[in-house]
């Protein structure tokens, strides 16, 4: 299921006051085996985003704090509906933060509406000031996909082109939709990624290339 639509089924989840507490919010923890959460009074948005993400199979930071963010899925400067946006608190060098599910800007993008959790106690949507956005994170199900053998080059097409074009859009090297089609945008992403990392750039997917891949999905 989508991050956002498991985000938003828990919109209204929020704290008790008192010595009482809301037992969905303890076990966003007790779910995601993040320990020293046993209890709504503390900070729990990190908590919320680890048992969404968890939720949607997707990458999850496995921490209480909101900048253990930082670290998960590829950065982005063109955040869509349903990336990670990690912001500062009080200082930007400080160890606080926080960390929504990004939704969108205001008209001058001087401010950003996330949903998240421990957001005015409860899970709601809410907006921050855009200077204080540390990074936005798009997580990827990494896990389902297959590093095809090389070598693919323009005029391809098949099952190994597709599995290329997905890594490829993985990485963030878009080449548009996974058709089986090596075309021109796939090889000028190939040309991109070989460019970044200091291969000889033809647009070819050969055994440099192959390596190149397999060490940026490890990181």
């Amino acid at each position: 299921m989508d991050i956002l639509k498991i985000a938003a089924s828990q919109l209204g989840v929020k704290e008790i006051r008192g010595a009482e507490d809301n037992p969905q919010i303890v076990a966003y923890a007790k779910e995601t085996n993040i320990s020293g959460i046993n209890n709504d009074e503390i900070p729990w948005c990190s908590t919320f985003i680890n048992w969404c993400a968890q939720r949607a199979e997707l990458p999850i930071s496995g921490k209480p704090n909101a900048r253990s963010w930082i670290n998960v899925g590829k950065s982005t400067e063109n955040p869509i509906p349903g990336d990670i946006v990690v912001f500062w608190r009080e200082n930007i060098n400080s160890w606080k933060g926080h960390v929504g599910i990004f939704l969108g800007f205001n008209q001058d993008a001087s401010k950003v509406f996330c949903l998240g959790g421990n957001q005015k106690n409860a899970v709601t949507v809410a907006e921050y000031d855009a200077k204080k956005v540390l990074s936005f994170r798009r997580l990827s199900k990494v896990t389902n996909l297959s590093i095809p053998d090389p070598v693919l080059k323009k005029g391809n097409k098949g099952e190994r082109v597709i599995q290329l074009q997905l890594i490829l859009n993985t990485l963030e090297y878009n080449c548009g939709d996974a058709d089986g089609d090596f075309g021109t945008k796939t090889e000028n992403s190939i040309k991109l990624l070989q460019s970044n990392n200091q291969l000889v750039i033809d647009g070819i997917y050969g055994a440099n290339s192959k390596n190149c891949v397999e060490s940026l999905l490890q990181t």
